[in-house]
């Protein structure tokens, strides 16, 4: 099945669950198109394979190495959401584009010796996770990108990001759509730098909704602007 635009996709993707907006999803499609090289695309978080569809369908015949352990516990049904996932595959006739690696992403990191195209981050949103998964972006080739989701709706992905661009030096933040964060494989700038502890604020304004959330206070976080049941993403 040939996906020849993102608005022909999109009515697909939409009903597989997740917490991938459409304007997101749409920088994914495009950044898979761009990707510079035919090296594979690695997705860090898969799910029930929203993002893995649009990054498969955009990639022009790339492959999409989809990393997930499909964990089972009190927030995750590991089973339910694999099952979930290759049914997104196989309905969307995408299942040839994608190789899944269910394991811990740190496990195949230590395996993996080969480029890849671009990298896409929705791993665990703990810090020493989100750090350990922007580790892969050195095996960007040049000119790739790294995509972080949920970086300002997180405590642990914004403070690793903060980390990682800080130390590495080798990722220029490009901008965000929604939590949505675009990064170039390039050194940061002044002006990139400024441009995303400028996000910070906004961070700090989500991190507070999802404690508004948590305490049930919906009508505190709607004055705040947020009216989604679910936390800013």
């Amino acid at each position: 099945m040939e996906h020849t635009s993102f608005d022909m996709l999109w009515p697909q993707v939409d009903p597989i669950p997740g917490w991938l907006t459409q304007d997101q999803a749409r920088v994914l499609w495009s950044a898979a198109q761009q990707a510079p090289t035919a090296a594979p695309i690695v997705e860090i978080g898969s799910h029930r394979g929203r993002s893995t569809v649009v990054l498969a369908a955009g990639g022009g015949g790339r492959q999409v190495v989809a990393i997930d352990p499909f964990v089972t516990g009190r927030l995750f049904d590991g089973d339910a959401a694999r099952r979930d996932f290759y049914a997104a595959l196989a309905r969307t006739g995408l299942s040839d584009r994608v190789e899944l690696k269910a394991a811990r992403s740190q496990d195949v990191y230590a395996r993996w010796n080969s480029p890849i195209g671009l990298l896409y981050v929705d791993g665990k949103h703990d810090y020493w996770s989100c750090l350990r998964d922007l580790r892969w972006a050195r095996f960007l080739a040049p000119g790739g990108q790294v995509l972080v989701h949920d970086a300002f709706s997180s405590i642990g992905v914004t403070t690793a990001l903060i980390r990682h661009l800080a130390t590495d030096r080798t990722l220029r933040y490009a901008g965000r759509t929604g939590s949505l964060a675009s990064f170039i494989l390039a050194p940061p700038t002044a002006t990139s730098t400024r441009a995303f502890l400028g996000e910070l604020p906004w961070w700090m304004r989500n991190v507070g909704i999802k404690v508004l959330l948590r305490l049930r206070a919906r009508g505190v976080a709607a004055r705040l602007g947020h009216t989604d049941r679910f936390d800013p993403y």
